[in-house]
């Protein structure tokens, strides 16, 4: 499943790059159903100034409505571990596994999905942290300014 895993995140990679080039922050995730993807997004706060579409929000929206049945055989695939917002959406829709590309650069409440029976692998992919590192370094005081509006 590891290669399957790094395929599927490289896709996420590639929705961060997109936020990127249109002015966002560089994060991406995709929805995959037996080995499809169902959904694309990526985070759209400053594109759309919008308070809640984090890349997994997108994601889970572009997919359009799928039944409860098909969310339970997804994964969903992320390159920042998801925030307390994207968790509760995750255990919501009941999505089982969640692939993140890292979480040295934030760290939600993977304890949380675990604890609710859902499976967290961590790749810790250098390109999540680098896309995002580098972002963040550029774009100190609006990265510092999107936290403070959740972790407050």
């Amino acid at each position: 499943m590891i290669i399957e895993d790094q395929q599927f995140l490289k896709e996420a990679i590639i929705e961060a790059k997109t936020s990127l080039n249109e002015g966002g922050i560089p994060i991406g995730a995709v929805l995959v159903e037996n080995g499809n993807i169902v959904g694309r997004g990526h985070n759209k706060l400053l594109q759309n100034s919008s308070t809640i579409l984090h890349a997994e929000m997108d994601c889970i929206e572009n997919a359009g409505r799928l039944k409860g049945l098909n969310y339970k055989s997804c994964t969903i695939y992320t390159t920042l571990s998801p925030c307390e917002m994207c968790s509760g959406m995750i255990l919501l829709y009941k999505i089982p596994r969640v692939v993140i590309g890292e979480n040295v650069t934030l760290k939600g409440p993977e304890n949380y999905l675990q604890n609710n029976g859902v499976e967290v692998i961590n790749l810790n992919f250098d390109e999540c942290k680098s896309l995002l590192g580098n972002y963040i370094s550029k774009n100190l005081d609006l990265w510092n300014e999107e936290i403070e509006k959740v972790h407050d």
